[in-house]
């Protein structure tokens, strides 16, 4: 009877252990990108990497806005480009990224895309951009961290929901712009049932890191389940 009794109680065991291992597989913890990488580092299409950290100079406003705009070849967008432009080739086109003020268009027009912000900055201080690609999966996030500027989204596809310590934002596809001041500390999640793919800017004082690690505030876990 004792005989009997061991092993049942090994088959339950059994089971349990086979039960939890199954719902561990079946439920992965999800997946963390930590910070932007630069592109020369980048061995997947998934993830977040930086594709040019460049100065824009003296911003002599309190406001400033970024302007979108994609170009058939990379050579046309440089001939657009004005001094606060750059050109890259991100998510399958060629952009000209400008940092102006509102209503500017360059004067070789390409397909106007967006037009972002007001983005708040300090006046006479000197900024750079950092413009980013980002491709997550549902449920793939960030580290804490924040900025010394503001940060903005353009979203081609997917949702993002970002957590501060006021609440949380969420950017998609034709839906309002997302730009958020320097400052707060921030976890970024890609929610939602389609890959994210965007682009990203900081817009960082020159003499500062645009991206500061925090390890002093914990998300209440507002991105978890949905955005809406």
């Amino acid at each position: 009877m004792k005989s009997i009794t061991r092993y049942s109680m090994s088959v339950t065991f059994f089971w349990l252990v086979t039960a939890i291992s199954l719902s561990a597989q079946s439920n992965p913890q999800p997946a963390s990108f930590g910070i932007c990488k630069p592109v020369s580092e980048r061995t997947t299409e998934v993830g977040c990497w930086i594709l040019v950290d460049q100065p824009v100079g003296r911003v002599e406003q309190a406001q400033i806005f970024w302007h979108l705009d994609v170009y058939p070849s990379r050579p046309e967008a440089e001939k657009a480009k004005g001094p606060r432009g750059t050109v890259v080739e991100s998510l399958g086109r060629v952009w000209l990224l400008s940092i102006e003020k509102a209503g500017w268009r360059p004067e070789l027009k390409g397909q106007r895309v967006a037009e972002i912000g007001p983005l708040p900055v300090t006046a006479g201080e000197q900024y750079s951009a950092v413009f980013m690609e980002a491709i997550f999966p549902p449920g793939m996030s960030s580290a804490v961290h924040n900025h010394s500027g503001p940060e903005a989204w353009y979203t081609q596809s997917g949702e993002t929901c970002l957590e501060t310590p006021t609440g949380k934002v969420v950017g998609r596809p034709g839906g309002p712009p997302v730009v958020i001041p320097a400052g707060p500390p921030m976890h970024l999640t890609a929610t939602g049932t389609e890959q994210r793919r965007a682009i990203t800017l900081i817009l960082h004082e020159s003499s500062k890191p645009p991206t500061t690690m925090v390890h002093d505030w914990t998300p209440k876990g507002l991105c978890r389940a949905s955005a809406n």
